[in-house]
């Protein structure tokens, strides 16, 4: 058996590897990568980012439409099912494998389809679907394979009406009602857009309120919004036990409460890729949730193994998955990385109305006994949410009430997920760069979304005393 010999061989084409592998090959690095699918892209292009984020979209447009009083005589007329959403996701999904291969094939990076299974610290064996198995050596692998739902021992997933957040993409109809199980990012995202189609549906929560690391009033405003869109919300409820046939399934909590819908939508907590690698017979065992441990360099046990994206866990983002990656890719064509990656990530929450954030929440201020002003700005107030008619949602800032330094940076509403990277321009910068006052002392073009930073600025000086 003839084997293949690469500088660096990455493992997964999702954010991550993506980004190992173009960093490796801008370097002058021979470099393959690994899939173990059929296209490019990873879970995040398949059934993960890309398909839910485009539903999304999708979703909003048809409420803008029913809620456009120009559209008013017609609104009746259209009728749309869950499939037909999907399909509009088809397109983005196919040009994303298309440019993604394209500047995989432009930079000299070979593309090998098949499972990687290591047999050495120094060699793997790739098995192609119904193809032969061949051997691949290199100085340094980046382990990228993402990340898939999590499936509690016992729950039958091969059930038509049990589905997880990757199988919920393969309806054939729009159901009736839909219990979602698990009110993390995935839970409330699907929330949002199920209701949106008019389907009931029930948000059981294991903790005692949504996405609790946010801040409360964010997360307030989220379980206003969703109440109002007719979600029912449970929250400290725990699973105990799930029942199927095919009138419905029935959700049984440890408390008593039971929810009987057509769908159940398991959407709680994800397990790293790494099943079947051979990963323990070279020395690294994954922990309980398929994750495994790394330094601050990306590195595992063994420093020519690197691991990136959802495989080391938290914090399980597209966009930091893809820095992890140009930070090893660098590492490893350097020896060492002069840059560092961020501390704190934006987070983006695509729910009807978005949320983002970046920063310290006022809860998280408080314990700190850090002296914090608020400054915020309705987007009620905002004359481009008049014009759109996205009115409902607001953004909020911390500051410092002595230096004037921006602390955190919450939002919600459409458009929230642009909208925080104006601040966190600002929030990012060194010494006194960072400061509320540069969103007074700034002109914004009007009339825009952006005006929110001087308003809620002008709002939050007004504040001080």
């Amino acid at each position: 058996m003839v084997t293949r010999e690469y500088d660096t061989i990455v493992i997964g084409t999702g954010p991550g590897g993506e980004g190992a592998a173009m960093k490796l090959a801008k370097a002058g690095q021979r470099v393959a990568v690994v899939e173990a699918h059929d296209a490019v892209g990873g879970g995040c292009t398949h059934w993960g980012t890309i398909p839910s984020k485009a539903l999304r979209h999708s979703i909003q447009m048809l409420a803008d439409y029913r809620r456009n009083p120009l559209f008013q005589h017609t609104q009746h007329q259209i009728e749309v099912e869950f499939p037909d959403l999907l399909r509009a996701a088809d397109g983005v999904i196919s040009t994303q494998v298309r440019t993604r291969f394209r500047h995989y094939r432009r930079n000299r990076v070979d593309v090998i389809f098949g499972r990687a299974r290591f047999l050495s610290p120094e060699c793997i064996e790739i098995k192609g679907t119904g193809g032969p198995t061949e051997q691949l050596r290199a100085r340094y692998f980046v382990i990228a394979t993402g990340s898939r739902p999590y499936h509690p021992p016992g729950l039958d997933f091969t059930h038509p009406r049990i589905r997880d957040s990757d199988s919920i993409l393969s309806l054939q109809n729009t159901p009736k009602s839909v219990t979602i199980y698990g009110a993390g990012v995935i839970g409330c995202e699907y929330a949002s857009i199920l209701s949106s189609l008019d389907v009931k549906v029930n948000l059981v929560n294991n903790r005692d309120r949504l996405l609790s690391y946010l801040d409360d009033e964010i997360t307030d405003a989220l379980s206003y919004h969703l109440r109002q869109q007719g979600v029912v919300i449970r929250n400290d409820e725990a699973y105990d036990h799930i029942e199927a046939d095919s009138d419905g399934v029935v959700l049984h909590c440890r408390s008593g409460k039971k929810f009987k819908t057509e769908v159940l939508l398991w959407a709680n907590g994800r397990t790293g890729n790494t099943l079947d690698m051979g990963l323990e017979e070279i020395g690294l065992t994954p922990n309980q949730r398929g994750q495994l441990e790394i330094n601050a360099s990306y590195q595992t046990a063994h420093p020519h193994i690197y691991a990136v994206g959802d495989v080391v866990g938290a914090p399980s983002l597209a966009s930091a998955s893809y820095d992890q990656g140009r930070f090893v890719g660098a590492h490893i064509a350097n020896g060492n990385c002069d840059w560092s990656l961020i501390e704190e990530f934006p987070t983006g929450i695509y729910t009807v109305p978005e949320i983002s954030s970046i920063g310290r929440t006022e809860r998280e201020l408080t314990a700190a006994q850090i002296p914090y002003e608020v400054a915020q700005a309705d987007f009620k107030s905002i004359a481009r949410a008049q014009i759109t008619g996205h009115t409902v949602g607001m953004l909020k800032l911390l500051f410092h009430r002595e230096t004037l330094e921006i602390l955190g940076i919450h939002c919600f509403g459409e458009q929230a997920a642009e909208i925080v990277h104006i601040g966190q321009a600002i929030m990012s910068q060194p010494g006194e760069g960072n400061n509320i006052r540069y969103f007074t002392e700034t002109t914004f073009n009007y009339p825009t979304m952006a005006e929110a930073y001087r308003v809620a600025a002008l709002n939050g000086l007004n504040r001080l005393f």
